[in-house]
């Protein structure tokens, strides 16, 4: 069983506060460790002994594929590395907003890894979960590099934030296990660590998958890719045509353009009236796109247009549906939780039952990497040091890992959704 209490936590916002406190008083508890050749005290995990007599909670089980015989006797030790920014509590300026929400984040995705946990532990697993507060602070994340608990987990998750990553893997004296990187979308060449897995897929993989689409069902002669100017673009537009230009054998032909106060008049010579005009637009300022979708919108009541965008299109909310419509704007995403399959449903009542609240987007992602993580780390054999063997259907998103030189592995699956009736629908 997992050696973390199992208390109901109030429903949100300050009052998930309570439950931090109740976290201080426990890491209190526990014994003090110090690191080797110096006096000085390291920082806590925040945890309790195991209650082997407690009742497990109502949990769903993984239910897209049986899961295998518990390892006899076996207990995984994991390190969970969150900013809950503990010493808010005791300050006087209290939280701000912003840290109320990043306090939010670690605490809704503590409660869907517990979660995970406890639904293994009821078939058989045994665990002892560690929870350790980074502060959302860099250098707090560098001085539990070098705590022994921490160094002693078969697994490390966390910590979250890329600066607090970079922190904690720039130590001297290397961690050589698996670290999990569970919600940022940051490249791993940042980090050049072969031991991290990153779970949410970068960019690249994004740009890399719209390549691939249009290669592979779209097959046209030409893509046009619309540049705004700023050089954020070619963080998307790079992998964009290196890829296609991999898959396609340069059979596809790249027209790049600046587009200058949403004037596409130089494109028109160009276009296809027959077939889809394939656009490219790697832009998230707002002021450029709200004037080159407007002149696309005027463009395809002539020609046939087929426009793919920024995964964080999806948050934009001052883009118009209709438009986005009219396009045939495709984006791809990393998170696209089904709630109608019964995974879910059954994954929304056991949070509601154990928590007394509603999951969030973090909930979701803490159940899923839990589960995975977890029966993973339960097996006799070192599955860790071999992902690419298993493939797994989240809540959230699926999890396709490749190996990386020196950046370890990496979660290259994505999902392309199109707006239809209004809505984002999936595509592939």
């Amino acid at each position: 069983m997992t050696s973390a209490p199992n208390h109901r936590l109030p429903l949100s916002g300050s009052k998930k506060l309570l439950w931090l406190l109740a976290l201080t008083v426990v890491g209190a508890c526990s014994p003090k460790v110090r690191s080797v050749g110096t006096n000085r005290p390291m920082p806590q995990p925040h945890t309790v002994p195991p209650a082997p007599t407690q009742k497990q909670p109502d949990v769903p089980t993984t239910a897209n594929k049986p899961a295998p015989k518990p390892a006899n006797g076996k207990t995984s030790s994991i390190a969970l590395l969150m900013p809950f920014d503990l010493d808010k509590l005791n300050s006087a300026r209290g939280y701000s907003k912003a840290e109320l929400r990043e306090a939010n984040i670690a605490i809704d995705y503590y409660q869907g890894f517990r979660l995970a946990l406890d639904s293994l532990t009821s078939q058989g697993y045994n665990y002892r979960l560690q929870v350790f507060d980074t502060k959302d602070n860099p250098a707090a994340a560098h001085s539990l590099s070098v705590n022994p608990a921490i160094r002693n987990s078969n697994l490390i998750v966390g910590p979250v934030f890329p600066e607090s990553i970079k922190a904690f893997e720039g130590n001297p004296l290397a961690i050589r296990k698996t670290i999990v990187s569970p919600l940022a979308p940051t490249s791993p060449a940042e980090f050049n660590n072969p031991n991290l897995v990153t779970i949410t897929p970068p960019l690249e993989y994004h740009a890399a998958h719209t390549a691939q689409y249009i290669s592979n069902r779209v097959r046209p002669k030409k893509v046009f890719i619309l540049k705004s100017g700023f050089s954020e673009d070619n963080k998307y537009t790079v992998p964009f045509q290196h890829s296609l230009d991999s898959l396609s054998r340069y059979k596809i032909k790249v027209v790049s353009f600046n587009v200058t106060r949403g004037n596409l008049s130089a494109l028109v010579p160009q276009l296809d009236k027959a077939n889809d005009n394939i656009f490219i637009v790697p832009a998230v300022n707002q002021g450029f796109l709200v004037v080159t979708l407007r002149s696309l919108d005027t463009l395809s009541k002539h020609y046939p247009v087929s426009v793919f965008g920024h995964p964080n299109w999806e948050k934009f909310t001052f883009l118009r549906a209709e438009v986005l419509q009219r396009i045939k704007a495709h984006i791809t995403v990393a998170d696209r939780v089904n709630y109608h399959s019964s995974a879910t449903v059954n994954f929304i009542k056991a949070y509601r039952k154990n928590f007394n609240s509603e999951p969030t987007a973090y909930a979701y992602k803490g159940f899923d990497e839990g589960l995975y993580f977890g029966e993973l780390l339960a097996q006799e054999t070192n599955e860790l040091s071999r992902l690419d063997r298993h493939d797994y259907k989240a809540l959230h998103n699926n999890f396709h890992f490749v190996k990386k030189p020196g950046q370890g592995w990496v979660n290259t699956h994505v999902n392309l959704l199109k707006y239809v009736n209004f809505e984002l629908k999936q595509v592939e």
